[in-house]
């Protein structure tokens, strides 16, 4: 367990060197995806629209469009470091701007393990439990594949997009243990209802 914090710690630490040009841009987004301010959703979700109907109205072919992507990928990684403490004036941080640049970087980590430990346990299942992984990867890639087919992809991709966006700041402000809550009293609601007819 020691060791694993010590790794642990040794990652959020590279991370941490890695994105230190980005630290002020990471902190201004870290504020409008938790929602600091009333208007940051609104502003999200308007910036999302935005940019997806500009790509509507353009309708870039698959190759120009991750040629653009990739272009404004590299831009940023160039200029981001460069124009940002020019930007955001701030050449020395606050011990709390720091403390929560250190709390990101640990939550990206802990997102990477995460993600990886479902990577392994759907391999574990592979070779655990053929059948299941079978008929599970099946089922959820027909489901997939009937839901695209019935909404247009842009359309899909702008739901899925706004969707990650939104979710720190409904995290943050308790939406989604709150509802989740409510849908899990209501089902419990409906089982016990069915029992005693039963």
């Amino acid at each position: 367990l020691k060791l694993k914090s010590v790794k642990s710690a040794q990652e959020i630490s590279q991370l941490e060197e890695q994105l230190q040009g980005w630290g002020e841009v990471i902190l201004a987004a870290d504020q409008v995806l938790r929602w600091e301010k009333p208007w940051f959703p609104g502003a999200l979700i308007g910036a999302v629209t935005v940019l997806f109907t500009m790509v509507y109205y353009l309708d870039p072919s698959v190759l120009t469009g991750v040629s653009c992507s990739v272009m404004a990928l590299c831009l940023a990684d160039y200029l981001v470091p460069i124009l940002a403490p020019k930007i955001f004036g701030s050449s020395k941080w606050t011990t709390e701007q720091q403390q929560r640049f250190h709390e990101i970087c640990g939550n990206l980590v802990k997102l990477q393990r995460r993600m990886v430990g479902w990577w392994k346990r759907i391999f574990a299942l592979k070779e655990e439990k053929p059948k299941v992984y079978f008929l599970s990867v099946i089922s959820c890639l027909v489901v997939m594949a009937w839901v695209g087919q019935q909404i247009h992809n842009l359309f899909l991709t702008y739901l899925i997009v706004s969707l990650l966006l939104l979710l720190p700041g409904l995290n943050q402000h308790g939406m989604i243990t709150k509802y989740a809550g409510m849908a899990k009293r209501e089902i419990n609601k409906l089982l016990k209802q069915k029992e005693k007819k039963n």
